[in-house]
């Protein structure tokens, strides 16, 4: 069944954390309504009922004139009803486009026989394109095209899906031109499906060997932008599952409490999506899948389009179809360009305020609990490393897919033991972080609470450089995790950390720093980095696209 939704909703506590940069960067909303035609975990959700909930959806939007992106299952597509109603959406602007579940009329239209359970199975290996060879992907791709353009008189612009395989995306893009795709949000074994690691929210060229993974060059991607999509809470989403337990989901989804569907929530959410000095762009998809069906998410996506509306008026937000919203990123980056999510506010009011960088060479999650802070999460992305799926179909009703780790702050943690590389510095209590977000550059100052002195840190797109001011005292990195953890080190030098994962050699290398390793202690001790002259720098390249 699909997700749970707990955890309880304390009040927005006051902040006082300085904001330097004006706000230059768009903020772009893309309201995408994804639609299947059964649903066959429930006898209450008929098909009538999921029509219903698309028809709720639309009449919402035609009277706030939003409009919205609608992704379809093929069964969908060749339905009547959703044609006659997805014709007075594109009439009005709206974009029709595909949701890439394979379903039972659409193997058997490209003449397969259908091995589902039912006639939409989420069983990765019938449901998902990484279930088929790659002969059998671009028949169907070829099949659904065909009869959305005798329905339409087009190709769509956009596909999405939890995932695409990079087989089946290359096609679409290769011989379709599609503009944009989209992919689920970061989530470890919610529903069957793990997505671990990646680039955490906007978009990405995908590596031609594997869609999970951003591309470093342009001649090694799939030239079309994979958007992220749900909106996870920054602070919270990353440790609902910790350890590799199933994932809980807090989310912009309007079915979602705390999430989406809790008013104050949102507020929150919007705030920080529009107030916050976000590097590049900043994006966010809202929406809903019809299986949820529409009374559950009718006072979330209600109020969600209020909002929007409003800060529309007020010139906050730019609303677009996903199509529209490829084209701009297409034209404006040429490679995946690096990105930042900033949240200084906790809405639970447990003082915590957090930092997502992204780029083509890895991502980066600064987390700030009170006085202290650790970096929660540093992942590698390397366009090489080939997934097990471009070659082989998979033939479980799961899939799996992670980029290179070395800090996992959910995997590498359990409940009470939670893993991170920690700013240690015992003469020094942190005050409020300043951030500063240009040139593609994400700069963070934090301040010693009597503001006498200052750690200086600097994300560029390969590297994170860290320099202490003012009367610090001693201080440096320390990694540590639940003593049960699986990683993936397998030297720690002088000046190099190095690791290995999925047949993958990566790591990092300090200029200037030291790295001294702590294995030998046990009690999940791992390594400690130390600065020279006051200084760290930390080179973020895996072996293989270090040229």
């Amino acid at each position: 069944m699909k997700r749970l939704f707990f955890l309880s909703m304390l009040l927005v506590s006051a902040c006082t954390t300085q904001v330097t940069e004006p706000l230059e960067s768009p903020r772009i909303v893309n309201i995408i309504n994804f639609i299947r035609y059964t649903e066959p975990r429930s006898d209450e959700i008929t098909e009538q009922v999921l029509y219903e909930t698309v028809r709720s959806q639309a009449e919402d939007l035609r009277s706030k004139d939003l409009v919205g992106t609608y992704l379809l299952q093929y069964d969908a597509l060749i339905d009547p009803s959703y044609q006659a109603l997805m014709k007075e959406e594109m009439a009005r602007g709206c974009e029709i486009g595909a949701w890439w579940e394979i379903t039972q009329p659409h193997a058997e239209a490209a003449g397969y026989t259908w091995r589902g359970r039912f006639p939409w199975d989420w069983h990765a290996h019938v449901g998902f394109s990484v279930g088929y060879t790659q002969a059998e992907r671009e028949r169907l791709v070829d099949v659904y095209m065909e009869k959305f353009k005798e329905i339409f008189g087009q190709y769509p612009q956009s596909v999405g899906s939890w995932f695409i395989e990079a087989g089946t995306l290359a096609y679409l893009k290769d011989k379709y031109g599609i503009e944009a795709s989209c992919n689920c949000r970061d989530q470890v074994g919610t529903d069957g499906y793990t997505l671990w690691g990646g680039y955490w929210n906007g978009a990405y060229y995908p590596s031609r060997q594997n869609a999970y993974m951003p591309a470093q060059t342009a001649e090694g991607a799939i030239g079309v932008p994979v958007f992220r999509m749900l909106g996870s809470d920054p602070i919270y989403q990353y440790e609902a599952g910790l350890g590799g337990a199933v994932q809980s989901v807090v989310t912009l989804e309007p079915v979602c409490n705390p999430g989406g569907g809790l008013p104050e929530w949102v507020d929150w959410f919007f705030k920080l999506f529009t107030e916050e000095p976000h590097l590049g762009y900043n994006y966010v998809q809202v929406g809903q899948e019809n299986s949820f069906v529409w009374k559950p998410m009718e006072r979330g996506f209600i109020y969600q389009t209020e909002q929007l509306v409003r800060l529309r008026k007020e010139g906050k937000i730019r609303i677009e179809t996903l199509a529209e919203t490829g084209r701009w990123f297409q034209e404006t980056y040429p490679v995946t360009p690096a990105t930042s999510v900033i949240t200084t506010e906790d809405y639970r009011g447990e003082n915590r305020k957090t930092l997502w960088f992204n780029s083509r060479f890895y991502r980066a999650n600064l987390l700030w609990e009170g006085p202290s802070l650790k970096f929660r999460d540093l992942h590698l992305f390397d366009e090489n490393l080939r997934s097990e799926y471009l070659d082989h179909p998979d033939t479980l009703p799961v899939f799996h897919y992670e980029t290179l780790p070395l800090v996992d702050g959910c995997l590498w943690s359990t409940e009470t033991r939670m893993a991170g590389l920690h700013f240690v510095a015992p003469a020094f209590s942190g005050g409020n972080p300043e951030f500063v977000s240009k040139d593609g550059i994400q700069t963070v100052t934090w301040p010693s609470a009597d503001g006498k002195s200052r750690f200086d840190l600097s994300f560029t797109e390969d590297a994170i450089e860290i320099e202490s001011k003012g009367k610090v005292g001693e201080w440096y990195l320390e990694l540590t995790v639940a003593p049960d953890a699986v990683l993936p080190f397998t030297e720690i030098g002088q000046q190099s950390v190095q690791a290995h994962s999925q047949g993958m050699d990566y790591g990092m290398t300090l200029s200037p720093g030291l790295a001294e390793d702590l294995r030998s202690q046990g009690d999940g001790m791992v390594l400690r980095l130390r600065p020279e002259g006051g200084r760290m720098g930390i080179q973020l390249r895996s072996s293989s696209n270090s040229g």
